[in-house]
C-alpha cells in the first residue's frame, strides 16, 4: 500500500471517529462525501427549521457546514487542531430543499497553523457562500 493511500485511510478513520461524536453536524444531516489529507467534501439538505424570518437560510447554517468540512480536512492528519480565525461571504441566497456542497482544500500546512480555503455550493453548481479558516495544531491526538 503507497503511502498516500495509508494517510488517506489515516484521514478517513479520524472523520468518521469525529462524526460519530459530532452531534452539531449529525443534525445538520451532514453526509460525507470525500476525505483526503488535508481536504474535506461534505454535504447537507437544507431543512424548514432552518430558514430565518426573511424565508431564506440563516447565515449560521452555510457557516456551519464550511466549519465542519473545515474541521475535517484540519484535522484529519490526527492532530488536534482548534479554529483560530473564520470568516464567511454570503454570495447568494439559500432556500429549503437546497442541497449544499462545502469542500475544503488546503492552501498551508504548517507545524502550528493551517489554512483553508472552503466553497460551499449549490445543487446547481452556484457558488453560494466562501469560507476562510485558519487553525492552530496541538500537539495531541484525536484518536
Amino acid at each position: 500500500m503507497t503511502e498516500t493511500n495509508n494517510k488517506d485511510r489515516l484521514a478517513n478513520n479520524v472523520v468518521s471517529h469525529m462524526m460519530q461524536h459530532d452531534l452539531f453536524s449529525q443534525w445538520l444531516g451532514v453526509e460525507v462525501i470525500e476525505i483526503k489529507e488535508g481536504y474535506s467534501k461534505i454535504k447537507m439538505t437544507v431543512r424548514k427549521e432552518m430558514i430565518n424570518g426573511f424565508g431564506i437560510v440563516h447565515g449560521g447554517v452555510p457557516f456551519s457546514l464550511a466549519d465542519s468540512a473545515f474541521a475535517f480536512a484540519c484535522n484529519n492528519r490526527n492532530v488536534l487542531s482548534v479554529a483560530l480565525d473564520t470568516s464567511i461571504n454570503f454570495i447568494k441566497p439559500v432556500h429549503v430543499g437546497d442541497v449544499l456542497t462545502a469542500e475544503a482544500k488546503e492552501l498551508h500546512n504548517g507545524k502550528s497553523t493551517g489554512l483553508y480555503h472552503i466553497s460551499i455550493t449549490n445543487q446547481k453548481h452556484h457558488e453560494v457562500a466562501v469560507f476562510k479558516g485558519l487553525c492552530y495544531r496541538t500537539d495531541k491526538n484525536l484518536i
